[in-house]
């Protein structure tokens, strides 16, 4: 007996949004942990975190992957192939409904994950801006260097760098 064309799409949707999903829940912990490590200045967690973010980002290129390939074959066997969103809405009855909220909960995620993301990058600009400007203080001593003026100041070396002051 042929199983029905649209109940392949069906499964096919549904195997590669559970893996979405579960890998899209995980990274998320990673980057919510990876927050939290780097609030507290834990490099030790943060290093430790690497080797699983790596790992998730290797599902996500899989998920990626098996997504273009859906999509290509979708496009073989004349059903919509625009987007996941469009294939899950081209499947016949009530069948889609279920797939497509499944997709956008996964895009919701997605958009979280960014959103997480963004933050984590934001704060390690921060702290690196911070860092930059704690070394300027230490090498100037504090001073400010003149904006405008001739010459080298008298009093730009820092005190902790240079041993004449």
């Amino acid at each position: 007996m042929e199983v029905p064309l649209d109940i392949e799409w069906e499964s096919a949707l549904a195997e590669l949004l559970t893996e979405l999903t579960d890998v899209q829940d995980a990274m998320l912990d990673v980057l919510t942990e990876k927050s939290r490590a780097m609030a507290c200045g834990d490099a030790e967690q943060m290093t430790g975190l690497q080797a699983r973010e790596e790992s998730l980002c290797d599902r996500l290129q899989k998920c990626h992957d098996r997504r273009n390939e859906l999509l290509e074959s979708a496009g073989k066997d004349n059903q919509a192939n625009a987007s996941i969103q469009a294939l899950a809405a081209s499947l016949p009855g009530n069948r889609h409904d279920g797939i497509q909220q499944q997709v956008r909960d996964a895009g919701m995620r997605m958009r979280l994950l960014r959103h997480q993301s963004l933050s984590n990058w934001v704060m390690a600009q921060r702290t690196l801006l911070h860092l930059s400007q704690l070394l300027e203080i230490i090498a100037t001593g504090g001073r400010l260097q003149p904006t405008y003026g001739k010459g080298d100041s008298i009093h730009a070396r820092g005190a902790l760098v240079d041993k004449e002051v």
